[in-house]
């Protein structure tokens, strides 16, 4: 039977004195008001009538008098709240055997604990049980682990003490010094883990994940003009790339053409130039997009981009049913992360949701939105934080797309997702874990999905921009590798993995082959594609996912009781968390009490030693030049009859824009000229100061 205090501390929770908020312990401020008052507590969750599990066992030394001997021990709710219970023994409960409460009452004691006082009464409904070998083998290791603690470590510790008073993740989650089976002891292996390509999908959403098809190795690429970028495009594959990933440069995600005064200085620096169809034509020339999957990082116009790759693919004769791909599409974390958005919410909303319907009803093998947890994860929030964020993000579009009358599960499966994998080598790996059964539970609980491929949540993965240090750039390599494994054994669909000098420049062709061979001897040499979740079932994994899961939806629940994501938004409250976070962190480094190799510790004084990718100047003037002749030779006529037609529909909400929106970017509409049109319809987005 297991010691009364560490059952204890199970039941432990703190709560704000100042909002009342009740979180899990770990923290040092209240996760709603920022209050650093917190008082432990343990709280009473009985809900009567409710089926609940019963887990742990614990037995008092002695009987009660004038009863039959009692078991008392750890009850868990269907809600995950546990608290003691009490059993009679004639009732013949065992471990395992889901229950329900007769009554509930817990009295505390003068310690301001609880005291035992819940009664149970057997249900016919069981869930799995120890057998008599397993509740000794239970004893056995309990008694072993305590023997230990006792000992040897006790021993040990006193001539050779830890290195840190208590070890935490990087979301401050705290971390034992051993796990063991004592651990998930409770836990149903079928209903947590469950088996590869089936519900909840904790350990991939394949039956044979890498063992029959690698990840999409997609290296995330564009610079300067069309034409530089489709000879790096080329190279890649050449290199055995597998996939596409369009990096497109800031005039084009803000929706200005290279011509506008706000572009200068911008153009083709951080991606590649699109003004025009002419543009998206000469970035694919050669190659056949009936063969390749192209994913594109676009947001708020994303479906001009979108109508434009399809313009291309029926200029090559491809039908649109056959593209293979993804946009990016996630517009709301570019208001509490990134920062690339043009309209209001609710115009972005519905031009997010065009693409969506849209792509459901053409284009089967088309991902209409990658919910990015990614660029969460750059503005400074801790893994817990990224996938709370993006998966309420992901509801919110799930919603939206319901409200056009989609049913749940024609469009479900084609969500896909898009997260950081940072230094936190555990941690990242439980939360790729964590996120996908999380995700799995919400669709087929709360919006009724049916189809098992609307409850899986296939990702893509880049390795952490963040994390990369202008300082010794070649460190860089080995901190993207170990964040390559994590995604990789967290089981992501496909994956970029960043360049050694990114820190300082867009990458060279040196650079940029050696991150995609990182990838390369990974898959092929490493052997850790063999097996299937290979860290699956470690104990300390296993506890790690559960946590970060909870954590999770404790954020997701209270961002609900705001009114969803986008009021969550729009009161400050994601950003705050965000920047209260990439604060604390970016604390820690300068005070040293966290390590960044190379630059708060383990410095050298010699320069970097890189030959840096370097954009010609003469780049913006071509540009410019470039956009001049189209608007030249196009049929200028045509071109305005369309953009008055765009600016009626985009008047009318329950009109798609995505079949106007073709239309007039084969005619070569500009896209600042499109979103133009789209800016005095629906108007600019203007940030808040919080």
């Amino acid at each position: 039977m297991e010691d009364k205090d560490k059952i204890m501390a199970e039941l432990r929770r703190l709560k704000c004195k100042k909002c009342g908020k009740i979180q899990y312990p770990g923290r040092t401020r209240c996760i709603k008001c920022k209050s650093s008052e917190l008082e432990e507590i343990y709280p009473d969750p009985i809900d009567r009538g409710k089926i609940v599990t019963f887990t742990k066992l614990y037995a008092l030394p002695e009987t009660l008098k004038g009863e039959p001997p009692y078991v008392f021990g750890i009850v868990e709710f269907d809600n995950g709240v546990r608290a003691f219970g009490q059993i009679s023994e004639k009732e013949k409960v065992e471990i395992g055997m889901r229950v329900k409460p007769t009554y509930g009452q817990v009295s505390v004691d003068s310690e301001g604990k609880p005291s035992f006082g819940i009664i149970f009464k057997p249900n016919s409904e069981s869930a799995p049980k120890l057998n008599k070998k397993e509740n000794e083998d239970k004893e056995n290791l309990e008694k072993e682990l305590k023997k230990w603690e006792e000992g040897k470590l006790k021993k040990f510790l006193e001539k050779n003490p830890e290195r840190e008073r208590k070890f935490t993740s990087a979301s401050e989650i705290e971390e034992k010094r051993i796990y063991t089976p004592l651990d998930r002891i409770e836990k149903s292996y079928l209903e947590e883990l469950g088996l590869p390509g089936e519900y909840p999908f904790t350990r991939g959403v394949y039956p044979t994940m890498y063992r029959g098809r690698l990840w999409t190795m997609r290296q995330y690429a564009g610079f300067a003009s069309a034409k530089e970028t489709n000879r790096r495009f080329k190279y890649l594959l050449e290199q055995g790339q597998t996939g596409l990933s369009v990096a497109f440069d800031l005039p084009t995600q803000m929706g200005y053409d290279s011509d506008h005064t706000l572009a200068q200085g911008e153009i083709g620096r951080v991606g590649v130039i699109i003004d025009t169809l002419k543009d998206m034509e000469t970035l694919f020339e050669g190659i056949p997009l009936d063969k390749v999957s192209t994913s594109m990082t676009i947001n708020a116009p994303t479906a001009i981009i979108l109508a434009m790759y399809i313009a291309v693919a029926q200029k090559q004769g491809v039908d649109v049913s056959k593209l293979a791909g993804t946009v990016q599409n996630d517009i709301l974390k570019e208001y509490v992360a990134r920062g690339t958005y043009i309209f209001p919410p609710e115009p972005s909303m519905r031009l997010v949701t065009d693409v969506i319907e849209y792509c459901t009803k053409y284009m089967p093998r088309w991902n209409s939105i990658s919910i990015s947890g990614y660029h969460i994860r750059e503005a400074g929030s801790n893994a817990v934080q990224e996938i709370a964020f993006t998966l309420a993000n992901g509801m919110s579009y799930v919603n939206a797309v319901l409200e056009r009358g989609l049913d749940v599960d024609q469009f479900a499966g084609r969500l896909s997702f898009f997260f950081n994998s940072h230094n936190d080598f555990f941690e990242e790996v439980a939360k790729f874990r964590a996120a996908r059964r999380l995700w799995a539970k919400i669709m087929k609980n709360r919006f009724k999905a049916k189809d098992e491929n609307s409850m899986q949540l296939r990702f893509h993965t880049q390795t952490a921009g963040s994390t990369l240090t202008a300082q010794q750039p070649e460190n860089n390599t080995i901190r993207v590798a170990i964040q390559a494994l994590a995604a990789i054994m967290g089981g992501t669909q496909s994956l970029h993995t960043n360049s050694r000098d990114e820190a300082l420049a867009l990458p060279t062709e040196d650079s940029v082959r050696i991150a995609l061979r990182t990838q390369q001897i990974l898959a092929y040499e490493s052997g850790v594609t063999n097996t299937i979740d290979p860290l699956g079932g470690s104990y300390f994994l296993e506890t790690l996912t559960d946590k970060l899961e909870e954590q999770a939806l404790e954020y997701i629940k209270e961002i609900d009781e705001m009114g969803g994501m986008v009021k969550a938004i729009e009161n400050g409250f994601v950003q705050k968390e965000i920047a209260a976070m990439a604060y604390k962190y970016q604390k820690e480094v300068e005070k040293n009490e966290k390590t960044i190799v190379g630059v708060n510790k383990f410095q050298t004084e010699e320069e970097p030693k890189l030959t840096l990718q370097k954009i010609d100047p003469q780049i913006e003037q071509e540009a410019i030049s470039n956009l001049q002749k189209i608007k030249a030779k196009r049929d200028n006529k045509l071109v305005k009859s369309l953009l008055e037609k765009l600016r009626k529909e985009a008047k009318d909400e329950k009109c798609n824009l995505m079949p106007t929106l073709i239309e007039t970017v084969k005619a070569y509409a500009t896209l600042g000229e499109i979103c133009e049109v789209l800016r005095e319809v629906f108007g600019e987005f203007k940030p808040q100061v919080m």
